[in-house]
């Protein structure tokens, strides 16, 4: 054990004093902090408002009005098609919708956009929504339906309340979104942090067989010590960085969003949508509501927007879900950083390990898409309960399922314990591929070899 401990401070206390950690330490929370700023700074700087030249040959739909906050402002044009086309030219964000004399309601086919250079996805499809519900609305006159009437009945906004049931029978709040949203984190994280970390095993491992050093080490201690020394003491420099990264973090982020205003902040945003669906209904029936009456709604739907997300949050058992994930954090990484090293061990260049990468990857791969699909649709279906029990796909699956409750004991202890006999199996397997792989230079392996080295006595 005291040998241990020596390779795990080796490892350790040689990997955080390098400059690259300190950088990607200090970069990682900067790199963070930009994907929350950019999008915020490019909203609000970026004008994409469209002039929309309308040249209706045979006045087929009308006057087009623009929406309120619309980023697209209608102009009709009398002048022949010929000279409205020369007109774009040297015009930016400006178009010319076409409407040919024989354009039918019932089929609204034949209309054409000219612009001088490509207009963007998100502004040709908003472009499209907006003459979708004009004639829309043309058939609705035709029809002599009343477009108020219309729009009073239909609903805009139906909001389910899911109540869960515990085993005692008590009521508690259910938020879908905001448990998906915490199993997709979890599992993300047992994702990036085993295939990062794992990674730096086989590569240190294959670093130190390629400079001989290893062949000193050798002589001091046993194969399998040297391996778990330098599995835990990666293990421990990726969760010091973790830990830097989730403080330093939520610094800059905290920051961020009072630099910018909390309403920007995207979370803040989704408890927004009374706001937005309040809009939508004013927009529809060509009505607006009194500007205190409107600011008074928005104000009181905000806050119980808010109230109610909070209530989701504390309803959470975040000591349950922080020690399974903690569990399978550490436990995934354990179970994947044994093969990676035993992997590093029997090839003498990273080139060479390809081979042998895609059957201890494809576990991992194949967890996180079915974390994102079956588990999501259906967290207590048979593939997501079987796949949260197998060691090499419970820690993202099984992270993912806690989230969303209804997890039997006897499924959590079982895949627990599996995940600790995977992780006591892998480490065995590992530990007799590596003591061979470590002292063999020159040769490619196949898997015929490292199934005999497996074998091998002494």
């Amino acid at each position: 054990m005291d040998k241990i401990w020596l390779i795990f401070q080796r490892e350790y206390l040689t990997r955080v004093r390098k400059k690259s950690f300190v950088v990607m330490t200090l970069l990682g929370p900067l790199l963070l902090a930009a994907a929350f700023a950019v999008p915020i700074l490019l909203a609000t700087s970026d004008d994409n408002a469209v002039e929309v030249r309308v040249f209706d040959e045979g006045r087929k739909l009308g006057v087009l009005a623009s929406p309120p906050d619309s980023s697209y402002q209608f102009v009709p044009v009398a002048a022949p098609l010929a000279a409205a086309k020369l007109a774009l030219k040297g015009q930016e964000n400006t178009v010319l919708l076409y409407v040919p004399p024989t354009l039918s309601l019932d089929a609204p086919e034949g209309l054409q956009l000219f612009t001088e250079s490509n207009l963007g996805l998100d502004q040709q499809l908003g472009l499209e929504k907006l003459l979708r519900r004009h004639v829309e609305q043309l058939r609705l006159r035709r029809s002599g339906i009343d477009e108020q009437v219309l729009a009073a009945a239909r609903v805009k906004d139906l909001d389910l309340k899911t109540t869960r049931l515990d085993a005692s029978g008590a009521e508690k709040d259910d938020n879908a979104g905001l448990i998906a949203g915490l199993g997709y984190a979890g599992a993300l994280l047992i994702y990036l942090f085993t295939f990062l970390y794992g990674v730096q095993v086989m590569r240190g491992v294959t670093e130190e067989k390629t400079n001989r050093i290893v062949e000193v080490m050798i002589s001091s201690v046993k194969p399998f010590q040297l391996m778990m020394g330098k599995i835990l003491g990666i293990a421990a420099v990726g969760l010091t960085q973790f830990v830097l990264w989730v403080a330093l973090s939520y610094a800059v982020t905290t920051a961020l969003a009072t630099q910018f205003g909390i309403d920007k902040v995207p979370a803040v945003q989704q408890m927004n949508k009374a706001q937005t669906t309040l809009a939508e209904q004013s927009a529809d029936t060509g009505t607006a509501a009194a500007p205190a009456e409107s600011a008074s709604a928005e104000k009181g739907a905000k806050t119980a927007e808010a109230a109610e997300f909070w209530a989701q949050v504390k309803e959470v058992n975040w000591v349950l879900l922080l020690g399974v994930f903690t569990f399978y954090f550490i436990g995934g990484y354990l179970l994947y950083a044994a093969l990676f090293g035993a992997v590093g061990a029997a090839v003498d260049q990273e080139t060479d390990a390809q081979q042998f990468m895609m059957p201890i990857t494809m576990p991992l791969i194949l967890a996180f898409v079915i974390a994102q699909t079956a588990v999501i649709n259906n967290p207590n279906g048979p593939v997501a309960v079987w796949m949260s029990i197998i060691p090499f796909t419970s820690p993202i699956v099984m992270t993912m399922r806690m989230p969303f409750g209804g997890v039997p004991g006897w499924q959590l202890a079982l895949s627990m314990a599996l995940l600790v006999g995977g992780f006591v199996f892998t480490t065995w397997l590992a530990g007799r591929i590596y003591r061979v792989g470590i002292l063999l230079y020159g040769k490619k392996p196949t898997y015929r070899e490292l199934s005999k080295w497996l074998f091998y006595k002494g």
